[in-house]
C-alpha cells in the first residue's frame, strides 16, 4: 500500500477523549501551573486535592485543573482559602452548566 493511502486511513484523534487517564508527578503539574514544589504540596494538603500514590504524589487532570483555578484565584489577588472556595464553586458551576445541554439534554463533562 502506498504511503498516501496509509494517511487516508486516518482520523483525528480527540484528546479530550483521553484526559481523563492521564497522571502527572508532582514536579509536572507545578511546571504546566507556574508554582513551586513547596506551594503544591500546602495546597494539596489544604484544598484536601486527591492525590494517588504512595512514594510520590500523582495527580489526576482534574486535580490539575483545580490547582491552576487556584493558581488563577492567587494571580487575582485572593488568599488561598479565598481562593480555594472559588476555585471548587467555579468547578461546580461549570459542572453543572456541561451536565445539561442548551436543549435539556445530558451531555457527558469533560
Amino acid at each position: 500500500m502506498a504511503v498516501g493511502r496509509q494517511v487516508d486511513l486516518l482520523e483525528p484523534v480527540n484528546l479530550a477523549d483521553h484526559l481523563e487517564k492521564v497522571e502527572l508527578y508532582l514536579g509536572q503539574v507545578c511546571q504546566i501551573a507556574g508554582i513551586s514544589k513547596m506551594q503544591l504540596d500546602y495546597w494539596t494538603n489544604k484544598a484536601q486535592i486527591p492525590t494517588k500514590g504512595k512514594k510520590q504524589r500523582i495527580y489526576d487532570i482534574d486535580a490539575l485543573e483545580l490547582v491552576m483555578l487556584i493558581k488563577q484565584a492567587k494571580d487575582k489577588g485572593l488568599n488561598l482559602g479565598a481562593a480555594i472556595d472559588a476555585a471548587k464553586r467555579y468547578r461546580e458551576e461549570q459542572r453543572g452548566l456541561d451536565e445539561l445541554s442548551l436543549d435539556g439534554s445530558l451531555v457527558r463533562p469533560l
